[in-house]
């Protein structure tokens, strides 16, 4: 079967499970879903969101967010692991929004990549989810499963990014990446199926016999 083919089976599947994505991270405009995703770095997504709110009572904009101490902002995410780099980057990036942007988060990927804390994949995911941009931001999930349906010998999530990128019709990307991270933590998960289980593993890869083990990021 052709690379091509098991990728048509795989948007079939997504499509029919997964006809509506919703965004899983709670935001009300751009700049809440970028600290959102930030504080998403290895960090669940249903922690985020009941950490968010906490925050966002308190400063949901740069302007309240600059008023706050690091030390303060460290004390309402820190359940969210990684505390002392993500409060010091959210207090960062919103006095440079501030001051350079007027408050308005940018809308492009160079000036999103160079604010504090913000990599590849968070500046695809506020490009895609917030802008409407077609991107394909890559996690763990999307890199596991990837390599699982035989669309990618990525090294790396910027490799299976690029794969991914020339199989699939641009204007699928937004949805999709959405499709397979909800496929990837419900039927076909890391510590489950490994290539033999799912409909997308068993429909791409009938014969399969053995485990299939993944390269990690």
């Amino acid at each position: 079967m052709k690379k091509s083919d098991r990728a048509k089976i795989v948007k079939k599947v997504l499509d029919r499970v997964y006809p509506e994505t919703p965004i899983p991270l709670n935001h009300k405009d751009n700049f809440t879903l970028l600290i959102a995703v930030l504080l998403s770095a290895q960090c669940t997504d249903e922690r985020v969101n009941e950490i968010t709110p906490n925050l966002f009572a308190i400063a949901s904009n740069p302007r309240d967010i600059v008023k706050l101490s690091v030390e303060k902002i460290y004390q309402i995410i820190r359940p969210c692991g990684l505390g002392p780099q993500k409060s010091k980057a959210i207090h960062e990036l919103s006095n440079i929004l501030l001051k350079k942007y007027n408050q308005n988060v940018p809308d492009n990927f160079k000036d999103l990549e160079s604010l504090p804390g913000v990599g590849h994949k968070t500046a695809s995911v506020v490009m895609s989810q917030g802008f409407g941009v077609p991107a394909f931001p890559v996690d763990t999930h999307i890199h596991r499963l990837s390599q699982r349906w035989g669309l990618t010998n990525g090294k790396n999530v910027r490799e299976t990014e690029e794969d991914l990128k020339k199989i699939f019709p641009k204007l699928s990307w937004n949805k999709l990446h959405l499709q397979i991270i909800f496929w990837g933590r419900e039927h076909c998960t890391a510590k489950s199926c490994f290539g033999l289980e799912c409909e997308i593993c068993k429909s791409c890869y009938p014969n399969r016999k053995k485990p299939f083990m993944h390269k990690k990021p």
